[in-house]
């Protein structure tokens, strides 16, 4: 129990400090050496927890040795563009939920979201059927909108304003969206059972994102 609750403040601490740390190197251009370390952070950070979960470890643990050497003869370049890395991180992992949620709207699939409230409601009635494929769509055109909104900020204004955004309004909004898609729920189907609003967090997290 006590591990258990010391990953968990150790993620909350990490969720915490790093959108401050990289903030506040997105507010000088003398922070080129920090800025370069702490934006390539994640990216090797990710290679070599993929890289040792692999079953060909000893392999795969050269690529993320590689990417070092790179990022180590790059490292100038690195210093005086690494607000485009936070950037690409930002509107990388918001591109990825927009496909996650878009390509489930092809016709012959599942809206993901259907499949979430299947998780938690079971079988579905054929109006919560409609106002999940809705709600689906709604998340599309949100993560669409969040990736063109960052992207606009960061070519047309300074980094340190592109920052607050990415680093301090991205969760709050997704936060906010999550809250206001439950409230329209709640108006919408009244008839339904309303499970409580962290369980869609749990459906999200749980659910695999398999069309089908």
């Amino acid at each position: 129990m006590a591990r258990r609750i010391a990953r968990w403040l150790g993620i909350a601490a990490l969720v915490i400090s790093y959108p401050l740390l990289a903030h506040y190197t997105n507010q000088s251009a003398h922070n080129g050496s920090l800025g370069a370390l702490v934006s390539i952070a994640p990216v090797v950070l990710l290679a070599l927890v993929l890289a040792w979960n692999s079953p060909r470890r000893s392999v795969m643990l050269g690529v993320p040795t590689l990417l070092c050497i790179a990022l180590w003869t790059g490292w100038s370049m690195l210093e005086h563009h690494f607000g485009l890395v936070y950037w690409l991180q930002d509107v990388g992992m918001l591109l990825i939920l927009f496909m996650t949620f878009g390509r489930t709207l092809i016709a012959g699939r599942q809206p993901l979201c259907t499949r979430f409230a299947e998780t938690v409601h079971g079988p579905l009635t054929p109006q919560h059927e409609i106002y999940a494929r809705q709600v689906t769509v709604a998340w599309t055109l949100f993560f669409a909108a969040m990736a063109l909104t960052s992207t606009l900020l960061f070519f047309l204004t300074p980094l340190a304003s592109w920052s607050i955004f990415a680093n301090f309004m991205t969760l709050p909004l997704v936060a906010s969206m999550f809250i206001a898609e439950y409230r329209v729920r709640r108006w919408v189907l009244p008839d339904i059972q309303n499970a409580h609003i962290l369980d869609a967090v749990r459906a999200f997290r749980n659910t695999p994102a398999r069309p089908r």
